[in-house]
Protein backbone atom coordinates (compact mmCIF):
# COMPACT_ATOMS: atom_id res chain seq x y z
CA UNK A 1 0.00 0.00 0.00
CA UNK A 2 1.45 3.27 -1.04
CA UNK A 3 -0.83 5.92 0.46
CA UNK A 4 -2.76 6.42 3.68
CA UNK A 5 -5.97 6.69 1.64
CA UNK A 6 -5.64 3.05 0.61
CA UNK A 7 -5.29 1.89 4.24
CA UNK A 8 -8.50 3.46 5.58
CA UNK A 9 -11.57 2.66 3.50
CA UNK A 10 -14.46 4.19 5.43
CA UNK A 11 -15.65 4.90 8.96
CA UNK A 12 -18.14 2.45 10.42
CA UNK A 13 -21.03 4.29 12.07
CA UNK A 14 -23.33 2.14 14.20
CA UNK A 15 -24.93 2.50 17.62
CA UNK A 16 -21.98 0.74 19.24
CA UNK A 17 -19.39 2.88 17.44
CA UNK A 18 -21.29 6.06 18.41
CA UNK A 19 -21.14 4.96 22.07
CA UNK A 20 -17.44 4.16 21.75
CA UNK A 21 -16.64 7.53 20.20
CA UNK A 22 -18.65 9.42 22.81
CA UNK A 23 -17.67 7.65 26.03
CA UNK A 24 -14.51 5.64 25.34
CA UNK A 25 -12.74 7.89 22.80
CA UNK A 26 -12.55 5.01 20.28
CA UNK A 27 -13.29 5.23 16.55
CA UNK A 28 -14.05 2.36 14.16
CA UNK A 29 -12.85 2.14 10.55
CA UNK A 30 -13.03 -0.42 7.78
CA UNK A 31 -9.47 -0.96 6.59
CA UNK A 32 -7.66 -2.86 3.85
CA UNK A 33 -7.22 -6.59 4.49
CA UNK A 34 -3.43 -6.32 4.19
CA UNK A 35 -3.08 -3.31 6.50
CA UNK A 36 -1.07 -3.72 9.70
CA UNK A 37 -1.63 -2.01 13.05
CA UNK A 38 1.36 0.28 12.46
CA UNK A 39 0.04 1.34 9.04
CA UNK A 40 -3.42 2.02 10.47
CA UNK A 41 -1.93 4.11 13.29
CA UNK A 42 0.17 6.16 10.84
CA UNK A 43 -2.82 6.70 8.53
CA UNK A 44 -5.14 7.94 11.30
CA UNK A 45 -2.47 10.22 12.76
CA UNK A 46 -1.64 11.67 9.33
CA UNK A 47 -5.20 12.18 8.12
CA UNK A 48 -6.87 13.47 11.28
CA UNK A 49 -3.89 15.00 13.14
CA UNK A 50 -4.54 13.14 16.44
CA UNK A 51 -2.51 10.98 18.82
CA UNK A 52 -3.34 7.27 18.65
CA UNK A 53 -2.82 5.26 21.83
CA UNK A 54 -3.92 1.80 20.69
CA UNK A 55 -5.21 -0.03 17.61
CA UNK A 56 -7.31 -3.21 17.84
CA UNK A 57 -7.95 -5.15 14.64
CA UNK A 58 -10.46 -7.86 13.79
CA UNK A 59 -11.55 -9.60 10.61
CA UNK A 60 -15.33 -9.85 10.31
CA UNK A 61 -16.22 -13.15 8.62
CA UNK A 62 -18.24 -13.42 5.42
CA UNK A 63 -21.98 -13.74 5.88
CA UNK A 64 -23.42 -16.83 4.25
CA UNK A 65 -26.87 -18.02 3.30
CA UNK A 66 -28.28 -21.26 1.88
CA UNK A 67 -30.67 -22.02 -0.92
CA UNK A 68 -33.81 -23.83 0.20
CA UNK A 69 -33.93 -26.62 -2.38
CA UNK A 70 -30.35 -27.37 -3.29
CA UNK A 71 -28.84 -26.31 0.08
CA UNK A 72 -25.97 -24.62 -1.76
CA UNK A 73 -23.99 -22.10 0.26
CA UNK A 74 -23.94 -18.57 -1.13
CA UNK A 75 -22.01 -15.55 0.11
CA UNK A 76 -24.19 -12.55 0.84
CA UNK A 77 -21.40 -10.30 2.10
CA UNK A 78 -17.65 -10.76 1.83
CA UNK A 79 -15.33 -10.54 4.82
CA UNK A 80 -13.70 -7.27 5.80
CA UNK A 81 -11.18 -5.97 8.30
CA UNK A 82 -12.19 -3.59 11.08
CA UNK A 83 -9.94 -1.40 13.20
CA UNK A 84 -10.90 0.11 16.55
CA UNK A 85 -8.62 3.09 17.15
CA UNK A 86 -8.25 4.50 20.68
CA UNK A 87 -7.17 8.14 20.85
CA UNK A 88 -5.32 9.98 23.58
CA UNK A 89 -7.48 11.81 26.15
CA UNK A 90 -8.53 15.20 24.83
CA UNK A 91 -8.25 14.15 21.17
CA UNK A 92 -11.25 13.69 18.90
CA UNK A 93 -12.05 13.32 15.23
CA UNK A 94 -14.38 16.09 14.03
CA UNK A 95 -16.06 14.01 11.33
CA UNK A 96 -17.77 11.84 13.95
CA UNK A 97 -18.80 14.75 16.16
CA UNK A 98 -21.31 16.19 13.64
CA UNK A 99 -23.22 12.91 13.18
CA UNK A 100 -26.39 12.70 15.25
Amino acid sequence: MTTVYEVLRRPIITEKSNYQSGKLNQYVFEVDLKATKAQIKEAVEALFDVDVVRVNVLVAPAKQSRRARSRRVLLRQSSYKKAVVTLAPGSSIDIFEGVQ
